[in-house]
């Protein structure tokens, strides 16, 4: 095979990169984009196999991210999808490298964050694009030898003829213009003194471009004083590194921490909802849905699902493949309850049995929706609750088109947003800010211990009048009765 060399470098004019397009990494970020979106890299940026890229003077944050490249064979200016990949001549392996360091000044352009000299390696051969199918691919990382990004390209969110396609629309590709087409979850930082490896090969392992090597070196030259220097923080060492704890960072408190939550598993919906009222909140009820689990007690934080009211030529390009609604689910997280808004139309499914099942599989807590349900009896068998209108055997296309992930919604008339804390029982179904949840659940937890005394004096023989509410006579006979000094057999306070 031919391999990458000066000629393949000088050939491109530009690069341009996708930011997410793997499921994987659409999860570790918490955000999967509907549509995909692009920055430049300066063509000075490309290296061969073999060479050193310098960490900048100062920099603390080297991202690496193997990721696969298109080389563009012909030009492409208003191609087909159908029509794309036949102007693509090649794919190799790339490794989009960045300092994390410098985003603050151009995160929308990544200009000087992504566009140093040598921060797009490429190589070392070229795989011909009409040797191999585009979604039968795998991509592996190795950092000093350690394998630590693997992933296929058999379930992108954008297959590489949508970006070339999407691409065209505007801008014209050129011949030799390089695509790179996002990197799966695993990336993570360098040192000086690291190497790094990126290979691709057909998913059979017939091709394959070899092992793009790397190695990083520390710059000695700093900056100047006139433009934007380094500066790091800890949102940015956990994106660098993935997460928190590959950072050597302290976990955050979670907006549901297991003590919340089992505050809120503790008390009712109902008194939920009373103390919710009485924040001058009335309108935070989801309304109207019937549980395949009535007897579960669900407490979790809202993920979002959209579907708007189908149109064919929308169903056609957002309705197929790993759309909105397959990453809605292929997204959530343990403990998490995924919230459908599909506008109360009940003469459609939303999810069904395959679907619902992947969702418990991740540890969803329950899946929630204002439409239909399919496969009603096979979801009803599940452990995970599903809150919904009524079944219907119809797929989304009749009624639905899903459209978006991880936004505001409406749900059975109430306003959903995502982190929202969603709690359900028997009751209903509720939703609470986050902010107020902690003071919420320790009223709720007073009103229900006010209401258990209230209970047992009414089933003492008390009359209600003064009791419930309890009135000045009654309020000290319940602290008390709470501090476990009160006269079991005494009557009404005013006896």
């Amino acid at each position: 095979m031919e391999q990458v060399n000066g000629d393949t470098l000088a050939a491109a004019r530009k690069v341009v990169a996708v930011h997410i397009n793997y499921p994987s990494r659409a999860a570790q970020r918490g955000r999967t984009p509907a549509q995909p979106s692009y920055f430049l890299k300066p063509s000075s940026s490309l290296a061969v196999n073999g060479g050193a890229v310098e960490r900048p003077a100062g920099c603390e944050l080297l991202g690496y991210e193997g990721e696969i490249a298109l080389v563009i064979g012909k030009a492409a200016r208003r191609v087909s999808l159908e029509d794309a990949w036949s102007h693509v001549a090649a794919v190799t392996a790339s490794n989009d490298l960045g300092v994390y360091d410098l985003r603050w000044a151009d995160k929308g352009s990544n200009l000087r964050s992504k566009g140093g000299d040598g921060f797009t390696p490429v190589g070392p051969a070229l795989i011909p694009a009409d040797a191999v199918d585009p979604s039968r691919l795998s991509i592996r990382t190795w950092h000093n030898g350690e394998l630590v990004q693997d992933d296929t390209t058999e379930d992108l969110l954008f297959p590489f003829a949508r970006l070339v396609a999407d691409l065209s629309q505007l801008l014209t590709l050129e011949e030799g213009d390089i695509i790179l087409t996002g990197t799966p979850a695993g990336a993570s930082v360098a040192r000086p003194g690291d190497v790094l490896e990126v290979e691709v090969s057909t998913l059979d392992g017939g091709l394959t471009t070899g092992r793009l090597v790397t190695t990083v070196e520390e710059g000695a030259t700093p900056f100047a004083d006139f433009g934007a220097g380094p500066k790091v923080d800890d949102l940015q060492r956990e994106e660098a590194y993935g997460s928190r704890e590959a950072a050597g960072l302290p976990a955050l408190a979670p907006a549901l921490s297991p003590e919340l939550k089992a505050k809120l598993e503790s008390v009712a919906t109902a008194t939920l909802s009373s103390q919710l009222r009485k924040r001058g909140m009335d309108n935070v009820s989801i309304d109207g849905l019937q549980a395949t689990r009535p007897d579960r007690k669900v407490v979790g934080l809202a993920r979002t699902l959209r579907y708007v009211p189908n149109r064919e030529d929308l169903f056609k390009t957002h309705g197929g493949g790993f759309n909105a609604q397959k990453r809605a689910i292929d997204s959530v997280n343990d403990g998490e309850v995924l919230v459908m808004e599909a506008r109360g139309e009940k003469g459609t499914g939303t999810v069904g049995d395959i679907l619902a099942l992947r969702a418990q599989v991740r540890g969803a807590a329950a899946i929630i929706t204002d439409g239909g349900v399919r496969d009603y009896t096979a979801v009803a068998g599940l452990e995970m609750p599903t809150y919904f209108a009524n079944p219907h055997p119809a797929v989304l296309g009749r009624r639905h088109v899903p459209w978006d992930t991880d936004i505001t919604i409406a749900c059975g008339g109430a306003t959903v947003q995502p982190g929202d804390i969603i709690v359900a029982d028997s009751d209903g179904i509720l939703v609470i800010p986050p902010a107020i949840a902690e003071d919420l659940a320790e009223d709720c937890i007073r009103q229900e211990q006010e209401e258990a005394f209230i209970f047992e004096m009414v089933q003492q023989g008390n009359s209600v009048d003064g009791l419930y509410p309890m009135n000045a006579a009654w309020q000290a006979r319940y602290r008390e009765w709470k501090a476990g000094t009160a006269d079991p057999e005494a009557g009404h306070p005013n006896d």
